[in-house]
């Protein structure tokens, strides 16, 4: 018996195979990307399920369509618990998907927004980010097996120092952290003055330790 349901598929830093590149931006400035893979296929995964790979291809295929035609397809910090995307945690956008062997890659531009900062500043920090894919599909609960299968988004989720724990919400973390709220004002005007820059960099740090998450 298959059943519709709410996908997520967490990928470590490592898992992912994350790649930081940065590019000239038109103007002038650099743009920052992650780039790595967001969903493995053919394989059992943590969740106990088993993505076929033309599924993923099939989803891949949609997500660029979507692309192809101005749609910009957002992802967040950390997950919510539907497949809505909340524009207050928008972090950065896709830029594109492929497939490479059994798994679908993506591309992923940090932007400047207060969790774009967010996440550009841990990255800067060497705290190692994995992606985690959200979407939707029939699970068959005999065997695991998803069918029609569709990516909504890949969000951002920050990898703690223990193996196989869950990955930490940045966003709730932030938001219940000593000075969470003065850090999030801070992230939205970042370039108010040199002491707001040293704050910000200061608190991530703080930040990092307190949430337990990977960094250098």
């Amino acid at each position: 018996m298959a059943r519709n349901t709410y996908l997520k598929e967490h990928l470590s830093f490592t898992q992912a195979k994350v790649e930081l590149l940065t590019e000239e931006a038109h103007d002038g400035g650099k743009t920052l990307y992650m780039k790595g893979i967001c969903i493995e296929g053919g394989i059992r995964n943590a969740n106990e399920r088993i993505y076929p790979v033309d599924e993923i291809a099939k989803a891949v295929d949609t997500i660029n369509e979507q692309l192809k035609t101005g749609h910009s397809v957002l992802g967040e910090v950390d997950h919510p618990d539907d497949l809505k995307i909340n524009l207050d945690r928008v972090s950065h956008m896709i830029e594109k998907m492929w497939m490479e062997g059994h798994c679908g890659y993506g591309k992923l531009k940090i932007l400047g927004t207060p969790m774009g900062l967010l996440v550009k500043t841990m990255l800067d920090q060497g705290v190692k980010l994995g992606v985690s894919s959200r979407g939707s599909g029939n699970v068959n609960d005999s065997n695991g097996h998803v069918s029609d299968f569709e990516i909504v988004t890949v969000d951002v989720v920050a990898q703690p120092s223990a193996p196989n724990a869950y990955p930490t919400a940045i966003y709730e973390g932030l938001l219940n952290h000593a000075g969470g709220q003065k850090l999030l004002e801070m992230f939205k005007d970042p370039a108010k003055s040199n002491k707001a820059q040293k704050y910000v960099s200061g608190e991530v740090l703080r930040l990092i330790r307190d949430l337990k998450i990977e960094g250098k």
